[in-house]
């Protein structure tokens, strides 16, 4: 009889992102399930990421529980964003999640929009 490999994890948080998200939820209007991240058609390079309140638990998000944080991925994102890490930067002059995405081959000169490969796409498949 097969085993199933176990399932890797669609993201992970760093620490900065998963404090800022705390901070953003404890301060909301009212109490959400957590926050959804997806990915959506945007932008000159194609693709931009998305991030809201999640009212409920769909049943096909795909829920990570991770430090203290419940995030729901969008189906439709979770090959896109397979081995991402979100993280949480912030300088003088700007604050913003950032994504660490092994699937982003390149990305608009103004920041708001990536291409994004599928994992186990084409551009993958060479490493």
């Amino acid at each position: 009889m097969a085993t199933a490999r176990p399932r890797p994890q669609v993201m992970r948080l760093s620490d900065a992102a998963a404090a800022r998200i705390k901070d953003i939820m404890a301060k909301a209007d009212r109490p959400f399930a957590g926050v959804r991240v997806g990915v959506k058609n945007a932008g000159c390079a194609g693709m931009s990421y998305t991030m809201e309140y999640a009212e409920k638990i769909n049943p096909t998000d795909e829920v990570i529980e991770e430090k203290g944080i419940k995030l729901m991925i969008d189906p439709k994102a979770v090959m896109f964003l397979l081995g991402t890490e979100m993280d949480y930067k912030s300088d003088k002059l700007s604050a913003q999640f950032v994504f660490n995405n092994p699937n982003q081959t390149s990305a608009c000169g103004c920041g708001e929009s990536v291409l994004l490969t599928p994992a186990g796409g084409e551009a993958n498949e060479a490493h």
